[in-house]
């Protein structure tokens, strides 16, 4: 019926329908693993985890803090053993706050993903001002400290602004990750023009809000051994439906929850499996996929 409100930024496409292509190596599965890592301002903003607390809500602002201080430590030991990269979606607190973390991954080779400040503001609370102001923030510093620009952003707790796909274009990015739960296949937003009478495509990559530790095991209550399971079933699932078309698998995690010793050995059993079939997949990174993608988009 006309006159509803639609969402302008991306066009509808039945995945049926589009051009078939390959990642490298004529694979037809693409695997990255997103890891965020991130920092509040003590009693300022956060969601509360599992129950309605007071200022300062330490309860939250602690469980969390166990990410930084142990959990993304035995993540990346097991990370290491079997040799898996990874999408690090940051607050640039982290660099200050715990610059050991960041510059263990900037060694493994990690690519960081501009994820704002701090996760105690999302965008789409913020006048123009004051997100144009983080934006030129946060880019400076991921630029100084990982010895380039970055690529990909995703807004603090997936909220961003109606102007946030505007601004990355702006500021650079290439791709997004806002909008990711959309599709399975990488696809194009539509920003304002930057130049007179040019207006820029930004690529989002999928990104999932099912396969997402914290509302699945924090919110829905899900068990790791149901959580990974459930991957496990996903990708076994995305791997065979690649005999129609190109897909992209994604799991999101977050140091504090998947951090726990007695979720880690079910996160290992994905991770093997994946691996496992590594012969017939791209285990890379998502900045390798928006790259490798736009190329195939220039041909």
């Amino acid at each position: 019926m006309a006159g509803f409100p639609d969402f302008k930024r991306i066009s509808f496409s039945t995945i049926k329908d589009r051009p078939q292509f390959h990642w490298p190596g004529s694979k037809r599965l693409a695997c990255y693993l997103a890891l965020n890592l991130e920092h509040f301002i003590y009693g300022e903003g956060g969601v509360d985890l599992d129950r309605t607390s007071p200022s300062p809500n330490l309860r939250s602002y602690l469980w969390r803090e166990y990410g930084n201080r142990v959990g993304v430590w035995r993540l990346l030991d097991l990370f290491d053993e079997l040799e898996f990269p990874l999408g690090v979606i940051a607050n640039t607190a982290i660099y200050d706050h715990a610059p050991q973390i960041m510059a263990a991954h900037r060694a493994r080779g990690d690519e960081v993903i501009g994820h704002g400040i701090t996760n105690s503001k999302p965008l789409a609370s913020m006048d123009e001002a004051e997100e144009r102001a983080l934006f030129q923030e946060v880019t400076e510093r991921l630029t100084e400290e990982e010895g380039g620009p970055p690529q990909g952003w995703l807004s603090p707790y997936l909220a961003p602004s109606e102007r946030t796909p505007d601004l990355l274009a702006e500021f650079g990015y290439s791709y997004i990750l806002d909008f990711g739960m959309v599709d399975d296949q990488p696809f194009w937003c539509e920003t304002a023009p930057i130049h007179k009478n040019k207006t820029e495509q930004l690529l989002c990559l999928p990104y999932p809000i099912e396969l997402n530790d914290q509302p699945a095991m924090v919110f829905r209550r899900d068990g790791p051994d149901e959580f990974f399971a459930s991957a496990i079933v996903q990708f076994d699932e995305m791997l065979r439906a690649t005999e129609k078309y190109s897909q992209v698998f994604v799991v999101s995690l977050h140091s504090f929850i998947v951090g726990q010793p007695y979720r880690l050995k079910h996160l290992r059993r994905l991770l093997e499996h994946i691996k496992s079939h590594e012969a017939d997949i791209w285990i890379t990174k998502p900045g390798d996929i928006a790259a490798y993608y736009r190329g195939l988009s220039d041909d």
